[in-house]
C-alpha cells in the first residue's frame, strides 16, 4: 500500500481535530435516527396508507412490508436545464430496476434546478447561491416522510449536487447514491467560443454571431462540457465514492449510461440497514472523504465555487474544513489535468484520455488520496478507479488505463502540468480570498496596480466600453457578497478584462463576490471575506489606491497606512432591488455567514 503524502495526512489530522466535537454530535444524531427516528414500519396505518396510496403495482409490497428497500428518489428534473432534461424518464426506469431486486421506489420529492448559464449576468443570478440551501431544504422535506430505506439523488449542476448532499446528510442513516446523467456531446471548440466572446466585447462581431457561437457550444441534452462547477461536482462525488465507478462522464441516452444507472439502483438495494453491508451516507462522508474531494478539486483545476460549497457540505456532516486546509493541500497536490478553461479540450476529451478512473488511480499511486474510505461500491476507493463497459448486455468494470491516452489533457503526478493545485488563499489587510492560479499565466500571478472601484458589475462594462480602463488596473467590485446581494457570479466580467489583458495591461479583479467555474485567465481574488456589507476593508478602498495581489506571496493588500484605512468611512451599500423574486430571499441574505464557512443562513441558524 502506498504511504499517504505527509501534507495530506497533516491536513486530515487538522480537520479531524477541529471537527471532533461536531462530528461526534452528528454521528450520535444519525445513530438515533436509525434506531428511533421515523421509519415506515412504525408509521400509523393512516400515515402508511397515504404513503402508498398511489404506488400502483408496488402497493402490495409496500402494504405488506415485503420490499427489500423502498428507495426515495429526489429529482432535480426540469426540461429547461440541459443537464437535467435526461432525468425525465429516470423515475420510471429506477422503479423497474428496483423491482428486479425485490425493492420498490417512489419519487420522494423534486427540487428546483436553476441554470446559471441562463441567469448569468441577469437578476436571477442573485438567487443562485441560495438555491443551494433551497435544494437542501427541499431534499429534507422529501425524505422527512419516513417512507424510505435509501435514497437516489438525481442532480448534476452547480448548486444542485451540494444542495442535495447537504439535505441528504441530515438523513445520514440512509444509504444514498448520487446518479448523474452525463455531459452533452462536444460542440463548438471552447477556445473558439472564448474568441467570439472577446470579439463581441470589443464590438467586432454582433449579437447574431455571438448567439450562433453559443448555440453551437451549448447544443443538446446533457451537462455543459467545460470544466466548471457542474462537472467539478461529478469529480468530487467520484472522489468521495458516492457514484458507481466511472459514472460521471458517460453521455446521456446511451445503453452504457442506462446500464450504470441500473447498477446504481441494484447496488443501493444491497447496502441497506437490513443487510450485512450497511453503508449509510453519514459514514461514507467522513473527514477523509472531504479531504479527497478537495484533493480532486486541486488536482484537476476544478471550480472555485467549491471553496464555498465544500465547507457547507462538510458542515452538514459535522466536519469543519477551511481555506487554509485547501491552501496547504494545494501546495502538495500537483495539477494533472487541463480541461477547458484550463486547457483546450472539454470533459469528453478528458474522459477519452482516461478520465476520472485514471486520475483516481494516479493520485492513489502517489499517496495523495485516502484509499481507506467507506464508499457506496467496493472495498476501498481503489475499487472506484474503474471504467464501466458493456460486453453485449453485461455490464463490467475495468481497471483504469495505466497511462494517459492524451498527455495534453491528463498526466501522472510525477509529470504534472504544474507542481501545485492552483488554488491559493491570499490574505492581508483586505481579509481572506481565493485565487485560482491554474488558468493564469505564471507571470501574471502577481499584479500591483491602481484600483478602480465599482459596486455593480454593469458599471464595469460601461467603464470598459467608455475606454476608462485602458491601463494597468485592479478592478474592485464590492457589495457582491452573500449578505449584500446573494453573491452572484461575475462571469460576464471575464471577456472585457481578458481583452484588457490581451492588450498588454496588467489587470486583476478583487471582489467579495463569486466568479464562475468557467472563468479563466484573468488573475482574481474572489470570495473576499469579510465582505463590504459586513464591515470589510473592501468597503474602504478608494479609486487610485494601489493594490498588490500575489499568489506567490499569498498576499492581498491595499497599500494604504493601517491607521488611514481604519479611519475611512465605509462605502454605502446600494439599495437592494426588488423583482425576479430577490426580495423573497432577504432572510437568507441577512443571516448568511462568511464564504469560507459556506455562505449559508440555513446552516448558521441550525447551529451547524
Amino acid at each position: 500500500m502506498t504511504e499517504l503524502h505527509p501534507e495530506v495526512a497533516a491536513v486530515t489530522e487538522r480537520v479531524v481535530a477541529r471537527s471532533r466535537e461536531s462530528r461526534r454530535t452528528y454521528l450520535d444524531l444519525i445513530a438515533r435516527e436509525r434506531e428511533s427516528g421515523v421509519h415506515r414500519p412504525t408509521l400509523a396505518c393512516g400515515n402508511l396508507a397515504h404513503g402508498f396510496a398511489a404506488s400502483g403495482e408496488d402497493k402490495p409490497a409496500l402494504r405488506d412490508g415485503r420490499t427489500v428497500m423502498n428507495i426515495g428518489i429526489v429529482t432535480a428534473y426540469n426540461d429547461m436545464l440541459s443537464a437535467h432534461q435526461p432525468y425525465g424518464r429516470y423515475p420510471d426506469q429506477i422503479k423497474v430496476f428496483a423491482r428486479e431486486r425485490g425493492a420498490t421506489a417512489q419519487v420522494a420529492g423534486g427540487t428546483p434546478a436553476m441554470c446559471d448559464g441562463v441567469t448569468q449576468g441577469q437578476r436571477g443570478m442573485e438567487l443562485s447561491l441560495f438555491s443551494r440551501d433551497t435544494i437542501a431544504l427541499s431534499t429534507a422535506v422529501g425524505l422527512s416522510h419516513g417512507m424510505f430505506d435509501g435514497a437516489a439523488l438525481l442532480g448534476i449542476c452547480d448548486k444542485i449536487v451540494p444542495g442535495l448532499l447537504i439535505g441528504a446528510l441530515r438523513f445520514g442513516h440512509l444509504p444514498t447514491i448520487l446518479i448523474p446523467a452525463g455531459p452533452m456531446p462536444s460542440g463548438l471548440a471552447n477556445k473558439e467560443k472564448q474568441r467570439i466572446r472577446q470579439l463581441y466585447a470589443e464590438g467586432k462581431v454582433g449579437r447574431a454571431e455571438l448567439l450562433e457561437s453559443e448555440s453551437a457550444s451549448y447544443h443538446g441534452a446533457g451537462t455543459c462540457t467545460f470544466y466548471g462547477t457542474a462537472n467539478s461536482n461529478q469529480m468530487m462525488m467520484d472522489m468521495m465514492g458516492l457514484h458507481m465507478p466511472g459514472a460521471s462522464f458517460i453521455n446521456p441516452g446511451t445503453k452504457l449510461r442506462q446500464a450504470v444507472t441500473r447498477a446504481a439502483i441494484h447496488r443501493l438495494t444491497e447496502i441497506g440497514s437490513a443487510g450485512n453491508d450497511y453503508r449509510p451516507l453519514g459514514l461514507c462522508v467522513d473527514e477523509k472523504a472531504i479531504v479527497n474531494a478537495a484533493v480532486g478539486l486541486l488536482a484537476t483545476g476544478g471550480s472555485t465555487n467549491h471553496a464555498i460549497h465544500l465547507p457547507a457540505i462538510a458542515r452538514a456532516a459535522g466536519i469543519v474544513i477551511d481555506w487554509e486546509d485547501i491552501d496547504r493541500l494545494s501546495n502538495a497536490v500537483p495539477l494533472i489535468a487541463r480541461v477547458y478553461p484550463n486547457g483546450a479540450g472539454d470533459v469528453n476529451h478528458f474522459h477519452a484520455a482516461g478520465g476520472m478512473s485514471f486520475v483516481m488511480a494516479a493520485l492513489l499511486d502517489a499517496g495523495l488520496l485516502h484509499d481507506d474510505i467507506l464508499t457506496v461500491a467496493g472495498q476501498s476507493l481503489r475499487d472506484h478507479a474503474r471504467d464501466p463497459k458493456l460486453n453485449g448486455d453485461e455490464l463490467t468494470f475495468e481497471d483504469a488505463v495505466p497511462e494517459s491516452l492524451d498527455e495534453t489533457m491528463i498526466r501522472r503526478p510525477e509529470n504534472p502540468f504544474q507542481p501545485d493545485g492552483g488554488m491559493r488563499l491570499v490574505t492581508g489587510n483586505l481579509g481572506r480570498a481565493t485565487f485560482k492560479t491554474s488558468a493564469v499565466e505564471e507571470q501574471r500571478r502577481t499584479i500591483e496596480a491602481p484600483a478602480r472601484v465599482f459596486s455593480d458589475q454593469d458599471d464595469v462594462l460601461k467603464a470598459f466600453k467608455a475606454g476608462e480602463l485602458e491601463r494597468d488596473v485592479v478592478v474592485v467590485v464590492r457589495f457582491q457578497g452573500p449578505r449584500a446581494n446573494g453573491m452572484p457570479e461575475l462571469h460576464k466580467l471575464t471577456p472585457p478584462l481578458g481583452v484588457l489583458q490581451d492588450r498588454g495591461h496588467n489587470v486583476a479583479l478583487v471582489t467579495d463576490g463569486r466568479m464562475s467555474g468557467a472563468s479563466g485567465k484573468v488573475p482574481a481574488a474572489i470570495h473576499l471575506s469579510p465582505e463590504a456589507l459586513g464591515g470589510g476593508a473592501i468597503g474602504r478602498i478608494r479609486d487610485g489606491d494601489i493594490i498588490r495581489l500575489s499568489a506567490a506571496e499569498g498576499l492581498l493588500q491595499v497599500m494604504v497606512d493601517d491607521a488611514e484605512l481604519a479611519a475611512r468611512a465605509d462605502a454605502v451599500q446600494p439599495v437592494p432591488e426588488a423583482g425576479t423574486g430577490r426580495e423573497l430571499f432577504a432572510f437568507m441574505r441577512h443571516g448568511a455567514d462568511t464564504a469560507e464557512r459556506g455562505a449559508s443562513a440555513m446552516l448558521a441558524a441550525a447551529g451547524l
